[in-house]
C-alpha cells in the first residue's frame, strides 16, 4: 500500500508504543544488529516480534499494560494489538517509521474455548503494524508464532519488507481461515481509549477469564488439532 508520507509521531515514542524504553531499543539492537538496510531490519524486526512473544489473546482487557509495547516484551507474551504496538516500536528504535491499524476480521485463529467465552466468531479491533518503506506503507502483522501455526495446522505469516503482510485466507487444507471485514484506520499510538471499551463491552467473559483463570493457548490448539485428526 502507499498512502501519505508518516507523521513525525510515527519516530517518536508514544505512550503504548513506548520506543524510547530501554529495554524495548536492546530489543530492537539485538534482534536487527548490524542491519542497515531497512527492508532487512523490518523483516529481522518482525520474525522476532512473530515467534519470540507468544500469541496469548488471555488477557485482561481492563489493563493498559496489554496494549503497551514494553510490558508484552517483557512478559513475552500478548495478544494481536500488543504485538503490533511492539513491532511498530522496535522500528522506530532503528529509524523505520511505524504505526499501527485495525480492522474486525472473522474466522479468526481461536479454540472452542475461545469461541465459548467470546461468543462470536468476529474479531473486533485486530493489530496490525503499518512500517514506511521504501516510500510507502507496508503491512505487517506478527500475531501468530510459528509455533501456533503448526499446532493449528496453518500456514506461518511471513513478511519480505516489501509486500503485505496479511493473515492467509486459507488455511493448509484449502479451508476458510482469515477474513476481514471492516478496516478500523490507522493510528500513531494504540487508541486505548477506544479499543478498550470496545473490548469489554464486546467480550466481557473474555476479559473476566483473562483476569482470573487465564488459559493455555497453544495447548487448547494442538488438542482441538489432535481431535480433528482421523
Amino acid at each position: 500500500m502507499r498512502g501519505s508520507p508518516p507523521s513525525p509521531a510515527c519516530l517518536e515514542p508514544g505512550e503504548f508504543v513506548d520506543s524510547g524504553h530501554p529495554d524495548i531499543v536492546a530489543f530492537a539492537a539485538r534482534v536487527a544488529g548490524e542491519a542497515a538496510d531497512p527492508a532487512t531490519v523490518a523483516v529481522r524486526l518482525y520474525d522476532a516480534v512473530r515467534d519470540e512473544i507468544t500469541y496469548d489473546p488471555y488477557r485482561a482487557y481492563d489493563d493498559p499494560d496489554t496494549y503497551r509495547a514494553s510490558a508484552v516484551l517483557a512478559k513475552r507474551r500478548g495478544y494481536c494489538v500488543g504485538k503490533a504496538a511492539l513491532l511498530a516500536a522496535a522500528a522506530r528504535v532503528r529509524g523505520i517509521p511505524a504505526r499501527v491499524a485495525f480492522a474486525d476480521v472473522r474466522n479468526h485463529l481461536a479454540t472452542p474455548r475461545l469461541l465459548a467465552l467470546i461468543g462470536t466468531d468476529l474479531f473486533i479491533y485486530h493489530g496490525i503494524t503499518e512500517l514506511f518503506l521504501d516510500g510507502g506503507w507496508v503491512k505487517a502483522t506478527p500475531t501468530f508464532d510459528r509455533s501456533l501455526c503448526e499446532k493449528f495446522r496453518v500456514q506461518t505469516l511471513d513478511f519480505d519488507g516489501r509486500n503485505d503482510a496479511v493473515l492467509h485466507p486459507f488455511d493448509r487444507s484449502g479451508r476458510k481461515h482469515i477474513e476481514y471485514v471492516q478496516q478500523r484506520g490507522s493510528f500513531d499510538d494504540v487508541p486505548v481509549a477506544t479499543v478498550m471499551p470496545a473490548m469489554l463491552a464486546t467480550y466481557p467473559r473474555l476479559n473476566e477469564s483473562g483476569r482470573t483463570q487465564r488459559g493455555d493457548f497453544a495447548r487448547e490448539a494442538l488438542d482441538a488439532t489432535d481431535k480433528r485428526r482421523p
